[in-house]
């Protein structure tokens, strides 16, 4: 099934940004869910793709821990979310350290967390600190970052945490967002400010309203109406786009921005909701566009 015709609209950018952007789409990380079908969807993903592992509390950071070490081993570059919240105390962090290093997987993701009774690490700085006293932790580690805020931290607290958080990261990765120049006014403001950390942005795979919608509900009520709240414009989109949502149009906004060396931004992260087959048939079809081979995509 074809995702974007030949030429399409891959054709109205520059050849500077059009480069950046294939560039990017070789190699995009892909974010999976810890559900029953990670596995079934991961076999869809190019091989020794790097891959980014929720934890949800609904799930448990063992069950994030568990897919991590499966898809390492099965040749992937395994990227699991050390959920802050999720942790219960010194002792359960070097356990999954120690299963995080047995694996060979040195890089990890961390995040504050949605669970409500946290253990002794109450957000992401917290538990940044405690890995780097312990000072066997991974090498490569990520952060999140807000360009349209958080739906229940204020601006100022989020920018203050990206701060604190910034010399123990390798790199920060936008949150969803839908609005083009929100991100190019955040990523302005934080180079503007000093920050260099690496940028990965984040999009939407190819999504699916009813299939989106169930895995939002496996992961949790809770973490499904936080994602209503804080994306409504996404939501949107996906009601009047048939049902089906493809990131083409919000990368063409951004192109410009990730050609623009002074971004920073290294790394496409593609929240794929467990979509992996439609998202990376896109991904497949829309880098033969702006790469000038589509016609041989097509044919094959």
């Amino acid at each position: 099934m074809a995702f974007l015709r030949r030429g399409g609209s891959a054709a109205r950018l520059d050849p500077g940004p059009r480069a950046a952007l294939a560039g990017l789409l070789e190699s995009p990380t892909y974010e999976l869910i810890p559900l029953k079908n990670a596995l079934d969807q991961a076999a869809a993903l190019p091989p020794g793709a790097t891959v980014s592992v929720t934890a949800s509390p609904a799930k448990g950071i063992e069950a994030t821990i568990d897919l991590a070490e499966t898809l390492e081993a099965a040749g992937f570059r395994a990227v699991p979310h050390l959920s802050a919240r999720m942790i219960r105390d010194h002792g359960h962090l070097k356990e999954l350290l120690a299963r995080l290093r047995g694996a060979g997987i040195d890089r990890t993701f961390v995040v504050g967390g949605d669970e409500e009774q946290p253990g002794d690490y109450v957000d992401g700085f917290a538990l940044l600190l405690a890995m780097a006293d312990l000072g066997n932790g991974p090498r490569e580690i990520g952060i999140p970052c807000y360009p349209q805020g958080h739906a229940s931290i204020p601006d100022a607290a989020l920018l203050r945490a990206l701060r604190d958080k910034a010399p123990f990261a390798s790199y920060m990765t936008t949150q969803l967002c839908f609005d083009p120049p929100a991100i190019a006014r955040f990523v302005a403001a934080r180079r503007a400010e000093g920050l260099t950390l690496p940028l990965k942005i984040g999009i939407p795979g190819v999504a699916e309203v009813p299939k989106l919608m169930t895995i939002s509900a496996r992961i949790g009520v809770r973490d499904t109406g936080r994602f209503l709240m804080k994306n409504s414009r996404f939501v949107g989109q996906l009601l009047t786009s048939g049902g089906i949502y493809r990131p083409t149009g919000l990368l063409e906004k951004l192109a410009p921005l990730i050609a623009e060396p002074r971004s920073g931004i290294v790394d496409l992260h593609v929240y794929t909701f467990n979509q992996v087959p439609s998202t990376e048939g896109w991904r497949r079809d829309y880098l033969a566009a702006l790469t000038g081979t589509a016609g041989a995509a097509a044919s094959a």
